[in-house]
Protein backbone atom coordinates (compact mmCIF):
# COMPACT_ATOMS: atom_id res chain seq x y z
CA UNK A 1 0.00 0.00 0.00
CA UNK A 2 1.21 3.54 -0.84
CA UNK A 3 -0.07 6.63 0.94
CA UNK A 4 0.12 10.39 0.61
CA UNK A 5 -0.57 12.69 3.57
CA UNK A 6 -1.44 16.24 2.50
CA UNK A 7 -0.37 18.85 5.01
CA UNK A 8 2.97 19.23 6.80
CA UNK A 9 1.59 20.45 10.14
CA UNK A 10 1.62 18.58 13.45
CA UNK A 11 -1.23 16.19 12.70
CA UNK A 12 -0.15 15.50 9.13
CA UNK A 13 3.40 14.79 10.32
CA UNK A 14 2.27 12.49 13.13
CA UNK A 15 -0.12 10.60 10.86
CA UNK A 16 2.49 10.20 8.10
CA UNK A 17 4.93 8.84 10.69
CA UNK A 18 2.26 6.42 11.90
CA UNK A 19 1.64 5.11 8.38
CA UNK A 20 5.34 4.76 7.60
CA UNK A 21 5.95 2.83 10.81
CA UNK A 22 3.02 0.57 9.89
CA UNK A 23 4.95 -0.51 6.80
CA UNK A 24 3.08 1.72 4.34
CA UNK A 25 5.19 3.57 1.77
CA UNK A 26 4.28 7.15 2.66
CA UNK A 27 4.96 10.66 1.39
CA UNK A 28 4.18 13.83 3.32
CA UNK A 29 3.04 16.55 0.91
CA UNK A 30 4.05 19.98 2.24
CA UNK A 31 2.88 23.40 1.09
CA UNK A 32 6.44 24.75 1.04
CA UNK A 33 9.12 22.89 -0.95
CA UNK A 34 11.84 24.08 1.45
CA UNK A 35 10.04 22.37 4.34
CA UNK A 36 9.92 19.14 2.36
CA UNK A 37 13.62 19.41 1.51
CA UNK A 38 14.56 19.79 5.19
CA UNK A 39 12.43 16.79 6.15
CA UNK A 40 14.14 14.65 3.52
CA UNK A 41 17.57 15.85 4.60
CA UNK A 42 17.22 15.77 8.39
CA UNK A 43 14.29 13.34 8.94
CA UNK A 44 12.63 15.92 11.17
CA UNK A 45 9.95 18.49 10.47
CA UNK A 46 11.61 21.89 11.01
CA UNK A 47 8.33 23.61 11.87
CA UNK A 48 6.19 21.09 13.80
CA UNK A 49 6.98 18.28 16.25
CA UNK A 50 10.63 19.24 15.86
CA UNK A 51 11.73 16.81 18.57
CA UNK A 52 10.30 13.78 16.73
CA UNK A 53 12.63 11.76 14.51
CA UNK A 54 10.83 10.61 11.38
CA UNK A 55 11.35 7.22 9.74
CA UNK A 56 13.91 7.27 6.95
CA UNK A 57 11.35 5.48 4.79
CA UNK A 58 9.07 8.54 5.03
CA UNK A 59 9.65 10.99 2.20
CA UNK A 60 8.41 14.54 1.80
CA UNK A 61 7.23 16.29 -1.34
CA UNK A 62 5.44 19.49 -2.32
CA UNK A 63 2.07 20.55 -3.69
CA UNK A 64 3.78 21.06 -7.05
CA UNK A 65 5.73 17.78 -7.24
CA UNK A 66 4.41 14.63 -5.57
CA UNK A 67 3.34 11.04 -6.19
CA UNK A 68 -0.28 11.26 -5.10
CA UNK A 69 -1.31 9.63 -8.38
CA UNK A 70 0.37 6.40 -7.23
CA UNK A 71 -1.12 6.35 -3.74
CA UNK A 72 -3.83 3.96 -2.59
CA UNK A 73 -4.65 6.28 0.33
CA UNK A 74 -4.69 10.08 0.33
CA UNK A 75 -5.12 11.61 3.79
CA UNK A 76 -5.90 15.34 4.06
CA UNK A 77 -4.63 17.23 7.12
CA UNK A 78 -4.88 20.91 6.24
CA UNK A 79 -6.65 23.73 8.13
CA UNK A 80 -10.34 24.21 7.43
CA UNK A 81 -9.76 27.63 5.87
CA UNK A 82 -7.50 26.13 3.18
CA UNK A 83 -9.18 22.75 2.72
CA UNK A 84 -11.14 23.34 -0.48
CA UNK A 85 -8.40 25.36 -2.20
CA UNK A 86 -5.83 22.66 -1.50
CA UNK A 87 -8.08 19.88 -2.72
CA UNK A 88 -9.03 21.83 -5.84
CA UNK A 89 -5.32 22.05 -6.63
CA UNK A 90 -4.46 18.39 -5.90
CA UNK A 91 -7.68 16.54 -6.73
CA UNK A 92 -6.96 16.08 -10.47
CA UNK A 93 -3.83 14.11 -9.64
CA UNK A 94 -5.37 11.70 -7.12
CA UNK A 95 -5.33 8.01 -8.04
CA UNK A 96 -8.88 7.20 -9.29
CA UNK A 97 -8.86 3.99 -7.22
CA UNK A 98 -7.59 5.59 -4.01
CA UNK A 99 -9.43 6.04 -0.74
CA UNK A 100 -9.44 9.66 0.49
CA UNK A 101 -9.40 10.21 4.24
CA UNK A 102 -10.17 13.58 5.85
CA UNK A 103 -8.20 14.29 9.03
CA UNK A 104 -9.47 17.89 9.36
CA UNK A 105 -11.96 18.77 12.10
CA UNK A 106 -14.43 21.57 11.55
CA UNK A 107 -16.83 22.94 8.97
CA UNK A 108 -16.08 24.86 5.81
CA UNK A 109 -16.44 28.59 6.56
CA UNK A 110 -19.29 30.13 4.63
CA UNK A 111 -20.89 26.99 3.23
CA UNK A 112 -21.07 25.16 6.62
CA UNK A 113 -20.34 21.94 4.74
CA UNK A 114 -18.66 18.95 6.32
CA UNK A 115 -15.30 18.08 4.78
CA UNK A 116 -16.49 14.76 3.41
CA UNK A 117 -18.99 16.82 1.41
CA UNK A 118 -16.22 19.13 0.19
CA UNK A 119 -14.17 16.12 -0.90
CA UNK A 120 -17.10 14.66 -2.82
CA UNK A 121 -17.53 17.96 -4.62
CA UNK A 122 -13.87 18.52 -5.48
CA UNK A 123 -12.72 14.98 -6.29
CA UNK A 124 -13.44 13.49 -9.71
CA UNK A 125 -15.41 10.28 -10.14
CA UNK A 126 -15.02 7.52 -9.12
CA UNK A 127 -12.67 8.48 -6.27
CA UNK A 128 -15.32 10.85 -4.86
CA UNK A 129 -17.30 7.77 -3.79
CA UNK A 130 -14.37 6.51 -1.66
CA UNK A 131 -14.34 9.20 1.03
CA UNK A 132 -13.76 8.57 4.74
CA UNK A 133 -13.10 10.66 7.85
CA UNK A 134 -10.97 9.95 10.91
CA UNK A 135 -11.66 11.48 14.29
CA UNK A 136 -11.32 10.92 18.00
CA UNK A 137 -8.99 11.93 20.87
CA UNK A 138 -5.91 12.04 18.65
CA UNK A 139 -3.46 14.70 19.83
CA UNK A 140 -0.57 14.70 17.38
CA UNK A 141 2.05 14.99 20.13
CA UNK A 142 0.91 11.71 21.68
CA UNK A 143 0.41 9.83 18.40
CA UNK A 144 3.93 10.86 17.38
CA UNK A 145 5.26 9.46 20.67
CA UNK A 146 3.49 6.10 20.16
CA UNK A 147 1.37 6.65 23.27
CA UNK A 148 -1.68 4.31 23.09
CA UNK A 149 -4.47 6.04 21.19
CA UNK A 150 -7.90 5.03 19.89
CA UNK A 151 -9.65 6.58 16.92
CA UNK A 152 -12.68 6.07 14.69
CA UNK A 153 -13.00 5.89 10.92
CA UNK A 154 -16.38 6.81 9.47
CA UNK A 155 -17.63 6.16 5.97
CA UNK A 156 -20.87 5.33 4.24
CA UNK A 157 -19.09 2.28 2.78
CA UNK A 158 -18.41 0.05 5.80
CA UNK A 159 -16.31 -2.39 3.79
CA UNK A 160 -14.00 0.41 2.71
CA UNK A 161 -13.75 1.68 6.30
CA UNK A 162 -12.86 -1.81 7.52
CA UNK A 163 -10.22 -2.11 4.80
CA UNK A 164 -8.49 1.11 5.87
CA UNK A 165 -8.96 0.20 9.54
CA UNK A 166 -6.92 -2.95 8.98
CA UNK A 167 -4.15 -1.07 7.19
CA UNK A 168 -3.55 1.73 9.70
CA UNK A 169 -4.15 -0.02 13.03
CA UNK A 170 -0.97 -0.60 15.06
CA UNK A 171 -0.04 -1.67 18.58
CA UNK A 172 -0.23 2.01 19.58
CA UNK A 173 -3.12 3.18 17.38
CA UNK A 174 -6.40 1.26 17.67
CA UNK A 175 -9.07 2.15 15.09
CA UNK A 176 -12.81 1.53 15.30
CA UNK A 177 -15.35 1.78 12.46
CA UNK A 178 -18.54 3.86 12.43
CA UNK A 179 -20.90 4.40 9.51
CA UNK A 180 -22.34 7.61 11.01
CA UNK A 181 -20.20 10.01 9.02
CA UNK A 182 -22.53 12.96 9.77
CA UNK A 183 -22.27 12.46 13.52
CA UNK A 184 -18.52 11.91 13.55
CA UNK A 185 -17.85 15.09 11.55
CA UNK A 186 -20.28 17.24 13.54
CA UNK A 187 -18.73 16.00 16.79
CA UNK A 188 -15.31 17.04 15.51
CA UNK A 189 -16.52 20.53 14.64
CA UNK A 190 -18.60 21.28 17.72
CA UNK A 191 -16.25 19.91 20.38
CA UNK A 192 -13.62 22.53 19.51
CA UNK A 193 -16.06 25.27 20.49
CA UNK A 194 -16.73 23.65 23.86
CA UNK A 195 -12.96 23.34 24.34
CA UNK A 196 -12.64 27.11 23.89
CA UNK A 197 -15.15 27.49 26.73
CA UNK A 198 -13.21 25.02 28.87
CA UNK A 199 -10.04 27.02 28.27
CA UNK A 200 -11.79 30.22 29.23
CA UNK A 201 -12.82 28.51 32.46
CA UNK A 202 -9.18 27.63 33.12
CA UNK A 203 -8.09 31.17 32.30
CA UNK A 204 -10.50 32.55 34.87
CA UNK A 205 -9.12 30.17 37.49
CA UNK A 206 -12.29 28.11 37.82
CA UNK A 207 -12.14 24.54 39.11
CA UNK A 208 -13.17 21.00 38.29
CA UNK A 209 -16.86 21.64 38.94
CA UNK A 210 -17.02 24.24 36.20
CA UNK A 211 -14.99 22.13 33.76
CA UNK A 212 -17.18 19.06 34.35
CA UNK A 213 -20.34 21.12 33.83
CA UNK A 214 -19.03 22.57 30.57
CA UNK A 215 -18.06 19.15 29.23
CA UNK A 216 -21.35 17.54 30.20
CA UNK A 217 -23.65 20.31 29.02
CA UNK A 218 -21.45 20.87 25.99
CA UNK A 219 -21.92 17.25 24.98
CA UNK A 220 -25.68 17.66 25.37
CA UNK A 221 -25.82 20.61 22.98
CA UNK A 222 -23.48 18.88 20.52
CA UNK A 223 -25.82 15.89 20.47
CA UNK A 224 -28.89 18.10 19.94
CA UNK A 225 -27.31 19.57 16.84
CA UNK A 226 -26.19 16.22 15.48
CA UNK A 227 -29.45 14.36 15.94
CA UNK A 228 -31.33 17.24 14.31
CA UNK A 229 -29.25 16.55 11.20
CA UNK A 230 -29.64 12.79 11.19
CA UNK A 231 -26.68 11.70 13.30
CA UNK A 232 -26.91 8.58 15.45
CA UNK A 233 -27.16 9.53 19.18
CA UNK A 234 -24.74 6.75 20.16
CA UNK A 235 -21.93 8.46 18.25
CA UNK A 236 -21.88 11.16 20.92
CA UNK A 237 -20.99 8.67 23.66
CA UNK A 238 -18.15 7.24 21.57
CA UNK A 239 -14.62 8.26 20.63
CA UNK A 240 -15.65 11.02 18.23
CA UNK A 241 -18.01 12.55 20.79
CA UNK A 242 -17.27 12.06 24.48
CA UNK A 243 -13.73 10.81 23.89
CA UNK A 244 -12.55 13.71 21.78
CA UNK A 245 -14.44 16.24 23.90
CA UNK A 246 -12.73 15.11 27.11
CA UNK A 247 -9.29 15.18 25.52
CA UNK A 248 -9.79 18.56 23.87
CA UNK A 249 -11.20 20.21 26.99
CA UNK A 250 -8.56 18.91 29.41
CA UNK A 251 -5.28 18.30 27.60
CA UNK A 252 -2.21 20.51 27.75
CA UNK A 253 -1.81 19.68 24.04
CA UNK A 254 -5.22 21.12 23.10
CA UNK A 255 -4.87 24.23 20.94
CA UNK A 256 -8.51 25.18 21.42
CA UNK A 257 -8.38 24.86 25.21
CA UNK A 258 -5.19 26.92 25.25
CA UNK A 259 -6.68 29.57 22.96
CA UNK A 260 -9.67 29.92 25.27
CA UNK A 261 -7.36 30.22 28.25
CA UNK A 262 -5.38 33.02 26.59
CA UNK A 263 -8.54 34.87 25.58
CA UNK A 264 -9.77 34.78 29.18
CA UNK A 265 -6.55 36.48 30.26
CA UNK A 266 -7.23 39.40 27.91
CA UNK A 267 -5.80 38.40 24.54
CA UNK A 268 -7.77 38.79 21.34
CA UNK A 269 -8.43 35.60 19.36
CA UNK A 270 -5.86 36.75 16.79
CA UNK A 271 -3.24 37.31 19.49
CA UNK A 272 -3.99 33.94 21.08
CA UNK A 273 -3.54 32.05 17.82
CA UNK A 274 -0.42 34.00 16.90
CA UNK A 275 1.06 33.29 20.32
CA UNK A 276 0.63 29.55 19.80
CA UNK A 277 1.99 29.66 16.23
CA UNK A 278 -0.65 27.05 15.39
CA UNK A 279 -4.24 27.03 14.16
CA UNK A 280 -7.01 26.62 16.74
CA UNK A 281 -9.84 25.31 14.55
CA UNK A 282 -12.51 26.33 17.03
CA UNK A 283 -11.81 30.01 16.40
CA UNK A 284 -12.81 29.50 12.78
CA UNK A 285 -15.56 26.90 13.20
CA UNK A 286 -17.46 28.46 16.13
CA UNK A 287 -19.35 30.82 13.82
CA UNK A 288 -20.19 27.94 11.49
CA UNK A 289 -21.46 25.74 14.31
CA UNK A 290 -23.60 28.59 15.68
CA UNK A 291 -25.06 29.35 12.25
CA UNK A 292 -25.78 25.68 11.62
CA UNK A 293 -27.59 25.47 14.97
CA UNK A 294 -29.65 28.55 14.16
CA UNK A 295 -30.66 27.11 10.79
CA UNK A 296 -31.69 23.87 12.51
CA UNK A 297 -33.55 25.68 15.30
CA UNK A 298 -31.29 24.05 17.92
CA UNK A 299 -30.37 25.81 21.14
CA UNK A 300 -26.62 25.78 21.89
CA UNK A 301 -26.10 28.23 24.77
CA UNK A 302 -22.41 27.52 25.42
CA UNK A 303 -21.59 27.88 21.74
CA UNK A 304 -23.58 31.12 21.60
CA UNK A 305 -21.64 32.65 24.50
CA UNK A 306 -18.28 31.54 23.09
CA UNK A 307 -19.15 33.23 19.80
CA UNK A 308 -20.14 36.44 21.56
CA UNK A 309 -16.78 36.46 23.34
CA UNK A 310 -14.53 35.73 20.36
CA UNK A 311 -16.42 37.63 17.64
CA UNK A 312 -18.25 40.39 19.49
CA UNK A 313 -15.81 41.23 22.29
CA UNK A 314 -18.08 40.19 25.14
CA UNK A 315 -16.42 39.96 28.55
CA UNK A 316 -15.81 36.33 29.53
CA UNK A 317 -17.20 36.80 33.05
CA UNK A 318 -20.36 38.32 31.60
CA UNK A 319 -20.73 35.25 29.39
CA UNK A 320 -20.39 33.00 32.43
CA UNK A 321 -23.02 35.02 34.28
CA UNK A 322 -25.43 34.74 31.36
CA UNK A 323 -24.98 30.95 31.25
CA UNK A 324 -25.48 30.56 34.99
CA UNK A 325 -28.64 32.68 35.10
CA UNK A 326 -30.50 31.09 32.20
CA UNK A 327 -34.07 29.99 32.93
CA UNK A 328 -34.19 26.69 34.86
CA UNK A 329 -34.69 23.60 32.69
CA UNK A 330 -34.77 19.83 33.06
CA UNK A 331 -31.59 17.91 32.37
Amino acid sequence: MNASVIGGGSWGTAFARLLANAGIKTELICRRPEQAAKINRNHRNPDYLRHVELPRELTASSFEANEIGKSDLAAVAVPSRAFRDVMRKLAPGVNPQAAVLSLTKGLEPGTLKRFSQVLKEELPAPVNTRVLVLSGPNHAEEVAADIPTASVIAAADKDLACQIQGKISTTAFRVYVNTDIIGVELCAAAKNVIALAAGMSDGLGFGDNAKAALITRGLAEMARLGTSMGAWPGTYSGLAGMGDLIATCTSRHSRNRRAGELIATGMSPEQAEAGMSMVAEGLASAASVRELARRQGVEMPITEQVCQVIYEGKDVRAAVADLMTRAPVNE
